[in-house]
C-alpha cells in the first residue's frame, strides 16, 4: 500500500515551528557551560587599555613615597577645601614654619607631612565652626629643595632636579655617571633624616644588584666615595697607585698590577708602609717566599705603600756583566783581520 507523504500548509508550518524549538534547545545545552565559564573568566580578567592589562600596583617594601616628605620653610603649597572654593589658598611656608589661611589665621605646618597638615587644618576649620565636616586637600607645588645634590666621584657634581620620585641611578646618570676613581659604595642622606645617612653598596655591574637603586627625593644628598688606593713604588715595572675595586688587595695582586718586579729588585727588603694617626709604620714582607708560595700572601689596607727596594749588589753585578759584554765585543772587533 502506498503511503501519502503530502501535508497541508498548516501542518508544515507546525512542523517547522517544533523543529526550530528542538534545534534551539539542543544548541543551548553544549554551549551553556562554556558561556558561563567565559563570563566568569571575563569577570576575573582585569580590564585592558590597548594591549596592556590594568593590574593592581604594588608598592615595593622599604620605599619612601613622596607623601612621606615633611614640609619645611620655603615650600610652596596649595590648600583647598571641598565645596568651598573661596578658601582655596596658595602660600609659601614662612621661616617660622607657618602659612596664613583665611578664617583660621596662621597654621604651623613645618615638620609635618602633607597628610598631617591636612588633618591640622581640618580640625581648625571644624573647631572654629567655619566649615561643617571639612575635607581639606594639600598639594605641594614646589619644594624648597627641588633637587638632589650629587657630590664626589661623578663626572659633573652639582644639584640635579628630582621631578616626582626618581631613583639613585637616574640621578647618577644625570650627573654624567661615575669617574674611574669611584668606589663601590654610595652614601645617601635623606632630607628628613639628616643624622641617619645610609650606605648603598654597588657591584661591579650595577644591574646585578637592583636593590641598590633606591628612591631619591628632593633635598637628598648623594656622595659617591672615592675608591681606596694602594701604592706600589720602587723597583717594579709600573710604579703607581691602584684602586681597591673589591675592597681589598693583596701583595701579590698589587705586584701583578704594577707589572712585576725587575731583575735588580731586592725582594728580601720589601716592606709595607702604613699611614696611621700616630705616624707611618713599616711591616716587613717576605716577597721572595710569597712568590714561591712558601709564605702566606698579605692583605693590604687603604693608603698602604708597598716599597720594593733596589739591590745594589744586583745593580753592580748587572753593570759588571754589561762591561764584560762590551769588552768581549770590543775584543772580537779588534781580532778581526
Amino acid at each position: 500500500m502506498a503511503m501519502d507523504f503530502s501535508t497541508s500548509p498548516v501542518q508544515w508550518s507546525s512542523c517547522k515551528f517544533l523543529w526550530g524549538l528542538a534545534f534551539a534547545f539542543l544548541s543551548l545545552v553544549p554551549f551553556g557551560p562554556k558561556l558561563a565559564a567565559q563570563s566568569a573568566e571575563t569577570q576575573a580578567t582585569p580590564p585592558a587599555i590597548g594591549n596592556a592589562a590594568v593590574m593592581p600596583v604594588r608598592v615595593p617594601q622599604g620605599e619612601t613615597p613622596m607623601s612621606a616628605l615633611r614640609l619645611e620653610a620655603g615650600d610652596l603649597i596649595e590648600v583647598g577645601v571641598y565645596n568651598v572654593p573661596e578658601l582655596t589658598t596658595k602660600a609659601r611656608v614662612s621661616s617660622k614654619g607657618e602659612i596664613y589661611l583665611p578664617l583660621i589665621d596662621y597654621v604651623h605646618v613645618a615638620d609635618l607631612t602633607a597628610e598631617e597638615a591636612e588633618g591640622v587644618i581640618q580640625k581648625r576649620l571644624a573647631d572654629g565652626g567655619f566649615v561643617k565636616n571639612p575635607h581639606v586637600t594639600l598639594f605641594v607645588d614646589q619644594y624648597a629643595s627641588q633637587g638632589a645634590s650629587v657630590l664626589g666621584e661623578v663626572a659633573k657634581p652639582g644639584v640635579y632636579p628630582v621631578p616626582g620620585q626618581q631613583r639613585l641611578f637616574d640621578v647618577i646618570s644625570a650627573a654624567g655617571g661615575f669617574t674611574e676613581k669611584a668606589g663601590r659604595s654610595i652614601q645617601v642622606t635623606h632630607r628628613d633624616l639628616p643624622d641617619q645617612p645610609i650606605t648603598v653598596p654597588l657591584s661591579r655591574n650595577v644591574t646585578d644588584n637592583p636593590e641598590s637603586n633606591i628612591p631619591i627625593l628632593p633635598g637628598d644628598t648623594i656622595i659617591v666615595r672615592k675608591a681606596d688606593l694602594v701604592y706600589v713604588v720602587g723597583d717594579v715595572g709600573r710604579p703607581s697607585g691602584f684602586l681597591m675595586d673589591s675592597g681589598h688587595l693583596t701583595v701579590l695582586q698589587a705586584i701583578a698590577m704594577a707589572g712585576g718586579t725587575t731583575r735588580t729588585a731586592n725582594l728580601g727588603g720589601t716592606r709595607i708602609i702604613h699611614r696611621g694617626a700616630g705616624g707611618p709604620t713599616e711591616t716587613a714582607v717576605e716577597l721572595k717566599k710569597i712568590l714561591r708560595a712558601k709564605a702566606p700572601d698579605i692583605t693590604m689596607q687603604a693608603e698602604d705603600i708597598l716599597f720594593v727596594p733596589t739591590s745594589a749588589a744586583k745593580v753592580f753585578a748587572g753593570r759588571a756583566v754589561d762591561v764584560a759584554v762590551q769588552a768581549a765585543a770590543a775584543a772580537s772587533i779588534v781580532a778581526l783581520p
